[in-house]
């Protein structure tokens, strides 16, 4: 794996991390549903006039179609969308801790159903990633949580993994934004149905909601998607996805930081063995 690679993937995990706390503030000021949808749309928007300044072609190819579609709902109205749901009642390092678990779940629905394999030392790897999330969750786990919350983040992390899946090897060479902003464009529509359908729209408007927002939309809703196209289709879906192993340790270090929530040593314990977990499969072959 390149330099680059590692170091975007690096960028990735911290921003996707923060996007769980700066969800927190959104969902505290605004219906969770019809925030996320207008960030879709925005974001969408956004990156289609990228794409036109690009000179990109808005033709996809039936592939690129198909991968769009399962990517805009899987990830942008299934994970997005029971996440910001989810974080009405629990904390966001939760939610990044059982977004860190993903993985394992690529890893597994990747050999039960595309058959790919990863060697032993990338097998040692993933499981030491596992023990790490579960460490760190366990201090989570004691002080009690919502359990409809947890299993709409589990759920989540599970739909994200099939997105994950569904755009390895699309090939996105020349039109990456087109493809990023059909997807958001997916994502903000479906959400807005069911915005309509189940959300009452009452917004406490203040400046935390704005720098959220805006925050949220550039940052994980632009930035970090681009960046992990990239690294799916450049370094593959198991390995791109080994650096969401990295959310409990940003996710709970900038929730601490930002929302005040709770930082034990077991964190610190379990960022490491994580970190060891990540290198180990970094460093192994996969084979498709």
């Amino acid at each position: 794996m390149s330099f680059k690679a590692l170091l975007l993937g690096l960028v990735f995990a911290l921003i996707w991390s923060s996007a769980f706390t700066s969800a927190r503030v959104i969902v505290s000021h605004a219906p969770p549903l019809g925030a996320l949808s207008l960030r879709f749309f925005l974001s969408g928007a956004l990156a289609l006039i990228i794409a036109l300044w690009l000179k990109q072609t808005f033709k996809l190819t039936k592939k690129q179609l198909q991968a769009t579609v399962v990517f805009g709902v899987c990830q942008n109205t299934i994970y997005l969308g029971l996440n910001f749901v989810a974080m009405q009642w629990i904390e966001a390092s939760l939610a990044a801790i059982i977004a860190s678990s993903m993985p394992l779940l690529v890893a597994l629905l990747g050999w039960l159903f595309l058959g790919q394999r990863l060697s032993v030392i990338g097998v040692v790897g993933l499981g030491l990633g596992f023990v790490g999330v579960i460490l760190i969750m366990g201090f989570r786990l004691n002080t009690g949580i919502s359990e409809l919350g947890l299993i709409y983040c589990i759920l989540a992390a599970l739909a994200l993994s099939i997105a994950t899946l569904a755009v390895r090897n699309t090939n996105s060479e020349g039109n990456l934004m087109v493809i990023v902003g059909y997807q958001m464009l997916i994502g903000g529509a479906s959400l807005s149905i069911f915005s309509i359908i189940l959300e009452t729209y009452t917004v406490v408007f203040d400046w935390t909601l704005l720098v959220a927002f805006i925050y949220t939309t550039l940052a994980p809703g632009l930035i970090a998607t681009v960046v992990w196209f990239w690294l799916v289709n450049e370094i593959g879906a198991i390995k791109a996805a080994t650096f969401h192993f990295l959310n409990p340790f940003f996710g709970v270090f900038i929730a601490a930081t930002i929302l005040g929530e709770p930082l034990s040593v077991s964190d610190y314990l379990g960022v490491l063995i994580v970190t060891v977990g990540i290198l180990l499969v970094q460093t192994s072959k996969e084979s498709i």
